[in-house]
């Protein structure tokens, strides 16, 4: 068996001796602020970039916030990242994952546009996904005013962020969606129709847990039911062919791990270009804990070098 890394070990034992309630023992709003407080312990410091600004995008319901980044004087159009940030569709937000943004725009000199998507238990399954596609098409059509090569443009995100990346991947190609260059998903949430080894195997003790699980996923869905939905489960869609290129980043320490990594394996089968990689003592949410995880400066080089290539 793979060794858990030095800092990811450091990680879970900091976590433990705070003896903060877990998030599941929270309400929404608590584990909201916590989320953010931890970011701010675990982000490495913000880099400087040419430009931030926030914008908003129509969506369903009313505008989607959008926080647009960008890096360096060049005026030419670029690769574009359309990111959805982690949280279990629960926590999370525009400033959870501002630092791991920057340092995408500012290493792969891609526009990295985030979503600060709705969120559970106010905005049940599917609201999350309708923002999702939303802000995708928006950003797609408005590419040229935003400085974005409209042939290079990508979905991306971490955890419920990936999910949310894979399927609106799947609407895009299904709906008469904008085309897409590109996929990157980091330790995403891809079916809660199974329990796969790496769920028994790590259901307790590494950040995500079981509890913690079920937890995001009663406050998203309405129903049990809703699990089977390949909008919430991607692996549970029928087809997987001429989806985008994919980069599929897991964790080896992550109940997650499986079955990001059989949604991968699948798109291979449909004849689907995917990059692998596992960053094997790691666990789940280390891209956002670069100042004590240095694993995580690595992540962010895989997913600038796959913008780069687009």
């Amino acid at each position: 068996m793979n060794k858990l890394d030095p800092s990811a070990a450091t990680v879970l034992e900091l976590v433990r001796l705070s003896n903060a309630p877990t998030t599941d023992r929270l309400s929404p709003s608590e584990a909201r602020e916590g989320y953010l407080r931890a970011r701010m312990v675990f982000n490495p410091p913000a880099p400087t970039l040419t430009e931030i600004r926030d914008l908003t995008a129509p969506g369903p319901s009313g505008p989607i916030p959008l926080r647009l980044y960008r890096d360096g004087a060049d005026d030419t159009e670029r690769a574009g990242l359309v990111y959805f940030h982690g949280g279990g569709w629960v926590i999370g937000d525009l400033e959870t994952h501002d630092v791991a943004c920057r340092q995408i725009a500012q290493l792969s000199g891609a526009v990295v546009i985030a979503v600060d998507y709705r969120l559970a238990p106010e905005h049940k399954f599917p609201a999350a996904v309708d923002d999702a596609i939303a802000a995708t098409a928006w950003i797609c059509a408005q590419a040229a005013s935003l400085g974005i090569d409209p042939q290079r443009i990508a979905v991306g995100g971490d955890s419920a962020g990936g999910n949310l990346a894979s399927v609106v991947a799947i609407a895009a190609r299904d709906q008469a969606g904008p085309k897409l260059a590109g996929q990157i998903l980091i330790y995403a949430s891809a079916d809660m129709t199974v329990e796969t080894e790496s769920h028994r195997q790590f259901r307790d003790g590494y950040m995500l847990t079981q509890a913690v699980m079920q937890y995001f996923r009663g406050h998203y869905l309405n129903s049990d039911a809703d699990r089977a939905d390949w909008r919430a489960s991607p692996n549970q869609v029928a087809r997987l062919a001429d989806l985008p290129r994919a980069l599929v980043i897991t964790a080896g320490f992550d109940p997650l791990r499986d079955e990001g990594e059989a949604y991968g394996m699948r798109m291979v089968a449909a004849g689907v270009p995917v990059m692998f990689r596992r960053f094997t003592g790691q666990i789940h949410g280390f891209l956002t804990m670069g100042r004590l995880v240095p694993q995580a400066d690595a992540a962010i080089a895989e997913i600038a070098g796959f913008l780069r290539q687009l």
